[in-house]
C-alpha cells in the first residue's frame, strides 16, 4: 500500500450482532493495510477494543446536531478512503460529508451517485459474515475465514467487577451456568414466550445447572415474567450489567440460550456454546458462527417473515418447546 490510502474510516455495522460478523473483515483490512491509520465510526465500536482491528474507535453520534460537528471533524482529517459496512442511505451520505476521496460499499438503498466504488449486492444473499468479506474484494482484500473469533484481553478490574455482579446474586464459583438472553433490540417477533423460557429456568435448575437471566433494564418486565413462570427461585442479572462487560460476562457461561439476537453472536465467538431460536428471521443469512453453535427454527409457513411485531399467533417461536432446548442445553455442556 502506498500513502493513497493512509487514512481509512470504517462504517461499521449499527447493531452488535453485525458488529461481531464484521469482526473478520475488519481484521484482514487492518492485516492488508498494516501501514494505514484505521479509524472506526460506528455505535458498537468501543466494544471492538483490545481486538487488534483498529487505531481509533469512535462511537457514532445519534442526534443530528452532534452528526454535523463530527462530520466537520472526520472532514478535517481529510480520509483518504471510506469502507461502508451498513448499506443504509444514510452511511453513504455521511462518507460523503467525512469528504473521503474514496468510498466503497455495496450498490444498494439509491446510494449510488455517493459511492466512489461501488460494489453489486451478492445476489442470493450470503451470510452476513461472508457479505462484509465480499465487499472487501472491492480492495482486492481477501478474508480467509469469515468466523468470527473475539479475544478477551487481560483485565484484572473488570474481572473482579464481573465476579461481584455474579456474588451479589449468589452464583457459586463452580457453577454451570447457563445464560438466557431475554431480550432483542430487533423488535418484539424475536422474543421467545416467557412462559417457555420460565419452564427451561425450572428444568435446567432441577437438573443440577444454574441459569441467569441476562439483558438490559427494557428486559425487566419479562424477567418478572420468567421468574412467575419458573415457579422457583431464578438468578437474574438483567439490567444490572454494563456493554463493555458483556464479553466478560458471556465468557463465564457454559451455554447462552437466546434469540437471533448480537448476544448470541459474541457469546458465539468468544467459544461459548449457543443455542439460537429462529423465528422471524433466516438462520442461513444471520446464524451465529462456532463449532458449538447451534440453532432451532421454528416450524410455520409464514417464516422467516423479518417483521419486527408478529401480526398473529407467533406460532413460528411458539412451536420451539422448552424441553427441546433443554436437551440441546445439555448436549452442548457435557459436550
Amino acid at each position: 500500500m502506498g500513502d493513497s490510502e493512509a487514512l481509512i474510516v470504517v462504517r461499521t455495522p449499527n447493531w452488535l450482532g453485525d458488529t461481531v460478523l464484521a469482526l473478520p473483515a475488519l481484521q484482514a483490512l487492518r492485516a492488508a493495510r498494516p501501514a494505514a491509520r484505521v479509524s472506526l465510526i460506528g455505535r458498537w465500536t468501543p466494544l471492538l477494543a483490545g481486538q487488534g482491528v483498529a487505531d481509533v474507535l469512535l462511537p457514532y453520534p445519534g442526534a443530528f446536531t452532534e452528526r454535523r460537528r463530527f462530520a466537520r471533524a472526520v472532514r478535517g482529517e481529510r480520509p483518504d478512503l471510506a469502507v461502508l459496512l451498513p448499506n443504509s442511505f444514510e452511511a453513504a451520505a455521511a462518507s460523503w460529508r467525512w469528504g473521503a476521496r474514496r468510498r466503497l460499499g455495496f450498490d444498494t438503498d439509491v446510494r449510488r451517485p455517493l459511492l466512489t466504488d461501488p460494489v453489486p449486492l451478492p445476489s442470493p444473499r450470503l451470510h452476513q459474515a461472508e457479505e462484509y468479506a465480499a465487499l472487501l474484494a472491492g480492495l482486492d482484500i481477501a478474508v480467509a475465514d469469515a468466523t468470527p473469533k473475539w479475544a478477551l484481553p487481560e483485565d484484572a478490574a473488570a474481572d473482579r467487577e464481573v465476579a461481584q455482579l455474579l456474588g451479589e446474586v449468589g452464583v457459586a464459583n463452580d457453577a454451570l451456568l447457563v445464560g438466557l438472553h431475554l431480550g432483542a433490540a430487533f423488535g418484539s417477533s424475536k422474543l421467545w414466550p416467557t412462559e417457555a423460557f420460565g419452564r427451561l429456568a425450572a428444568r435446567l435448575a432441577a437438573g443440577g445447572l444454574q441459569p441467569v437471566l441476562l439483558g438490559t433494564a427494557a428486559d425487566t418486565a419479562t424477567a418478572a415474567g420468567v421468574l412467575g413462570a419458573a415457579g422457583r427461585p431464578v438468578v437474574s442479572l438483567v439490567g444490572r450489567d454494563r456493554p463493555i462487560l458483556l464479553p466478560r460476562l458471556l465468557a463465564r457461561l457454559a451455554c447462552l440460550v437466546s434469540g437471533d439476537t448480537g448476544v448470541a453472536h459474541l457469546a458465539a465467538a468468544l467459544g461459548v456454546a449457543t443455542v439460537t431460536l429462529f423465528g422471524p428471521t433466516d438462520a442461513r443469512l444471520t446464524a451465529p458462527r462456532s463449532a458449538r453453535a447451534q440453532i432451532l427454527e421454528g416450524p410455520a409457513p409464514c417464516a422467516p417473515c423479518f417483521l419486527s411485531v408478529c401480526p398473529i399467533e407467533h406460532i413460528c417461536l411458539r412451536a420451539i418447546l422448552p424441553e427441546t432446548v433443554e436437551a440441546r442445553v445439555r448436549s452442548a455442556v457435557r459436550a
